[in-house]
């Protein structure tokens, strides 16, 4: 009897376990059930087509040893989702079904940023299918056959984030068992995912393969897969082992015409040394690599931690990440020397300039008084807590000490926003050019219980080198020693010169309770999501806080913070908010008068609550004198300035915002709009549009633009703008929108849609709180000026803030009534 190959189509005797031209397994026939009908899907899976009632179709991905994948939309969870059709040939065997059903029980308790989330094995009309996290990106294989070798610095990163993903799995008993460069993807921030976990199996659960039988890559398989032996996770390490060697030399050590020629190579082949491919590779490197690939796997690196620790130490050694050579390279001691001793023996005259030299070299880089790197960017630590649960405090502990360096004089420190953008991203000469610094201060936290380890490293741009780097294995009582001690390390290691009645404790907290300073920082967590929710849930926190300390002053910020934020989101009347944040801030500044932040919030409810303009700048020039670094109290001096019509001070401030915080999009957006208040309205349109296509789900840059639109009369354009971006916030409060398309069709001449809008927003109101104001804009547009002051009298009333915008275009209507010049008066805003 014979049996036909279906990769090569030959005839083969049944007595052979393989394939002999191809090197094909042959199945046995206990696994093969003769009356198993293969079948295929009866829908063809095009794009825009539904599969099981639930995946409509939005385009094929690609196709691998299982199967073709698909990028689908979930209609069930309303998300983007990857699917993979297993093929026929390999569904129909029960016990192959049941083995993946078994595996993917066990991957789905994976869950690493490095790992491609696996969720279910699903049966459509005798299509077996696998549903997994969908992974935007490029796969390493593909990187590789455009780019050809990657910089060894890259390739280290790339191997200690697959490294940590393979942690993860192997602690929960799993291993990967087909980990390839294909399978392998580096998302669009440069953060790299395992995928396929689907085959991967259980250590514990022996025997569940069948014997003899052989699942993986031939290009990447150990030796003992190839032998079809029991696997552990050492087999992921030799596979891990040829990525690295793929990367850095361009190719997989051992290659063949045939599956079972690259099998043989595996078992038998010592690989080529990858340094005699790629001569820039370190020694350290081309020994780990080779270790990872000793055909026993007794003498390869034993655990991915292992492995990790390893590529640490030799990252270390690396001077960039592309292997270029540094911006800048500043003379070494032994330069100096030779220098020296050359112009020794030469004409006194190059003495004198050797002199020269050398004093100028010592007061660059030896005395204190001056810094050679005066910048510095404080990235997120990572969690690597048991249960991934401290990101408050991987964060916390950061914008402390971003708040606390910036307030030294001569220390650039990029605002929150900016450095927090880069969350997980490796390239650091990336992340130093986009943020102008020289140095980057990074972590990670381990919190259990009351135990607490920091790791803390700080890294020159230029060259990849660690400046400083400090452990801390201590408990939460210590938090606030730790940060400052950071803080100080951090200054001392960057020569920073301090001013006297600046020097001693850097990092000031306002509470030595590190149960109220947890409670704080999880406060902080929360009140950065801006949503009425964890807004309610940071005011709860912060007030539990003050609960365990009643002097925290910062606690009191936080609070007035949170009031704040959700009279920005006018959920309800906003002076209620106010009153509550003006107490909450007022307490703080009797505890503690030093805190630029208080000062900041003061001046906001001065200006939006009491309408005091005048003692309004004075708290937001004393924040700005107490802090001329911070990128949240500039800004909000900048539409302080804004709302008295001052646009050229207002354009000026956000623009020395955005060189704190040169990423953050809200100031982005205020930037635009401050040049929209100038007239520049093309400028600002041209500015727009670019933040846009890097920001395409930005909604409130659409706002933006539609607003420009609407104030230079292109109301087509910015009633189409104002759907593109309504269509971008389902589940968001639409009142402000839906009263602008009114607006728009009003000042269009359009009564008709701009009522059905009218009746909309009246509607909308029933359910939810909605301003004043705005009705008073809307029924101004149409006309209406005896209902629109009714509205804005009882936006007086109500002490609304939202009436420091009146000097905005779209009051014009009603702008030449006395009434409004009266109520312009009664806000201050008469000027």
């Amino acid at each position: 009897m014979t049996n036909k190959c279906p990769k090569c189509n030959t005839d083969n005797p049944d007595t052979l376990k393989f394939y002999g031209e191809c090197g094909t397994q042959l199945p046995s026939i206990e696994d093969i059930e003769v009356t198993a009908t293969i079948e295929t899907p009866k829908e063809e899976l095009t794009t825009g087509s539904t599969f099981a009632g639930r995946y409509q179709i939005i385009e094929e991905l690609g196709k691998g040893g299982m199967g073709k994948v698909y990028k689908v939309h979930d209609t069930k969870i309303k998300e983007k989702i990857a699917l993979k059709l297993i093929k026929p040939e390999i569904a129909k065997d029960k016990k192959t079904i049941e083995r993946f059903s078994n595996e993917l029980r066990l991957a789905r308790k994976i869950r690493h940023k490095n790992v491609c989330q696996m969720f279910d094995l699903g049966e459509e009309k005798g299509t077996q299918f696998i549903t997994m996290e969908y992974v935007s990106g490029e796969d390493l294989r593909s990187s590789i056959r455009r780019f050809g070798q990657l910089p060894v610095g890259k390739s280290i990163s790339i191997a200690n984030q697959i490294c940590e993903g393979l942690a993860e799995a192997h602690k929960h008993g799993v291993v990967h068992r087909d980990l390839k460069s294909n399978n392998i993807m580096i998302d669009h921030e440069g953060n790299v995912r395992i995928m396929d976990f689907g085959i991967a199996r259980s250590l514990e659960a022996k025997g569940i393969t069948g014997s003899g039988v052989m699942i993986g890559t031939p290009e990447y398989m150990s030796p003992e897969q190839v032998e079809g032996k029991e696997v552990d996770q050492r087999s992921d390490i030799y596979s891990l082992g040829i990525i690295l060697y793929e990367m850095v030399t361009g190719r997989v050590p051992f290659e063949g015409d045939t599956p079972f020629t690259v099998g043989v190579k595996q078992k038998s082949e010592v690989p080529q040394n990858p340094k005699e491919i790629n001569s820039q590779i370190p020694d350290n490197l081309k020994n780990m690599i080779l270790q990872c690939l000793e055909k026993e796997k007794e003498n390869r690196f034993q655990s991915a931690g292992e492995l990790h620790s390893e590529l640490s130490n030799i990252e270390r050694g690396i001077p960039t990440t592309e292997k270029v050579i540094p911006k800048r390279r500043p003379l070494t001691s032994k330069e100096i020397t030779v220098k020296f001793n050359v112009k020794r023996v030469l004409i006194p005259t190059f003495i004198l300039l050797a002199i020269i030299i050398a004093a100028i070299l010592i007061w660059r880089f030896v005395l204190p008084t001056t810094s050679a790197m005066n910048s510095v960017a404080v990235l997120p630590f990572e969690d690597l807590s048991p249960g991934k649960d401290q990101e408050y405090l991987a964060t916390g502990i950061p914008e402390t000490l971003i708040n606390a360096l910036s307030r030294i004089e001569g220390l650039h420190v990029p605002g929150r926003t900016s450095s927090f953008s880069f969350k997980g991203e490796q390239d650091i000469q990336k992340i130093g050019q986009r943020l102008g610094v020289d140095t980057l201060l990074e972590g990670s936290i381990q919190a259990s219980g009351s135990n607490l380890r920091i790791m803390v490293r700080l890294i020159n741009i230029d060259n990849g080198y660690q400046i400083w780097s400090e452990e801390y294995p201590k408990t939460m009582d210590d938090v606030f020693a730790i940060q400052d001690d950071i803080a100080q390390s951090v200054v001392k290691a960057l020569k920073v010169k301090f001013k006297p009645e600046k020097e001693g404790q850097i990092v000031r907290t306002s509470t030595e309770n590190s149960e109220a300073y947890s409670l704080y920082l999880q406060g902080l967590f929360f009140k950065r999501r801006f949503t009425e929710t964890d807004y309610n849930r940071a005011i709860e926190l912060f007030e539990n806080a003050l609960k365990k300390d009643q002097s925290f002053a910062q606690a009191y910020v936080g609070l007035a913070q949170s009031f704040m934020g959700l009279s920005y989101l006018a959920v309800r009347q906003s002076a209620d908010l106010l009153a509550q944040a003006e107490i909450a801030v007022k307490e703080a500044l009797k505890l503690d008068d030093s805190l630029p932040e208080a000062h900041s919030v003061l001046g906001g409810i001065l200006a939006m609550y009491r309408w005091d303009w005048e003692k309004a700048e004075q708290e937001y020039k004393l924040a700005l004198k107490l802090n001329p670094g911070s990128a949240s109290v500039r800004a909000a001096y900048a539409e302080y300035l804004a709302q008295l019509g001052r646009y050229e001070e207002a354009y000026t401030q956000t623009e020395k915002t955005l060189e704190i915080d040169p990423l953050s999009l809200g100031i982005i957006l205020r930037l635009g709009g401050n040049m929209a208040d100038l007239g520049r309205y093309d400028e600002a349109l041209d500015y727009l549009f670019d933040v846009l296509e890097t920001n395409p789900k930005a909604n409130m840059v659409l706002w933006e633009i539609a607003v420009i639109y609407i104030e230079t009369e292109e109301f087509e354009k910015g009633i189409q703008t104002l759907h593109e971006q309504i269509k971008l916030m389902e589940g968001e409060n639409i009142s402000d929108e839906i009263a602008m398309l009114a607006y728009v069709y009003a000042r269009w001449g359009k009564t008709e849609e701009a009522e059905e809008y009218l009746r909309q927003l009246i509607s909308y109101s029933e359910q939810d709180y909605v301003s004043p104001t705005i009705f008073a804009v809307v029924y101004g547009a149409l006309g209406n000026l005896n209902e629109a002051f009714k509205w804005l009298e009882l936006a007086y009333d109500q002490q609304d803030s939202r009436l420091t915008a009146a000097l905005v275009f779209w009051y014009d209507p009603i702008r030449s009534d006395p009434r409004f010049k009266e109520m312009l008066k009664k806000i201050g805003l008469d000027r």
